[in-house]
């Protein structure tokens, strides 16, 4: 049981840890950043929401998935989800890593597009190793959630 404290507190940061969680990663490939410290954070934030709210909470707000008030949350259902989360961005990483061999060019080579009049950053590079970064963020993201699931069910 939390208290009003905890779940007001949480309703504030929460937002404010994921954003800058995203401004990290987007910046990542150029500043320090990326997807690994975006990844952290990202988790911290669910974190935060599982201390405040629970993980029925997490499943009905977050997941959008029906939770029957009777029983026990679905852990298994919620960690699977953790652990696609995980494959997928592995895959993700492996094929950013992979696809310039398609060009004759060397493993992880990457290139950029300067994007101008972007709101908040004015011109931004997208760098090809975005796709990487977010490969990282997805399994940063799957396996630490899975971790935490998994503990905090014991």
């Amino acid at each position: 049981m939390t208290t009003v404290i905890m779940r007001t507190t949480a309703r504030a940061i929460v937002p404010i840890v994921l954003v800058v969680a995203i401004s990290l990663f987007v910046e990542g490939h150029n500043l320090p950043g990326g997807g690994f410290i975006g990844g952290v954070l990202t988790v911290t934030a669910f974190g935060i929401v599982y201390m405040a709210f629970g993980l029925d909470f997490l499943e009905r707000g977050v997941l959008g998935r029906e939770v029957d008030p009777g029983k026990g949350p679905s852990r298994d259902r919620v960690v699977l989800a953790y652990r696609r989360l995980f494959a997928y961005g592995f895959a993700i990483a492996v094929a950013s890593g992979l696809a310039p061999l398609v060009f004759d060019r060397p493993f992880l080579t990457q290139t950029f597009v300067m994007l101008e009049g972007v709101p908040i950053y004015d011109h931004l590079e997208v760098a090809s190793a975005l796709a990487f970064d977010f490969g990282v963020y997805c399994v940063v993201v799957g396996g630490l959630l899975t971790i935490l699931s998994v503990v905090g069910a014991e």
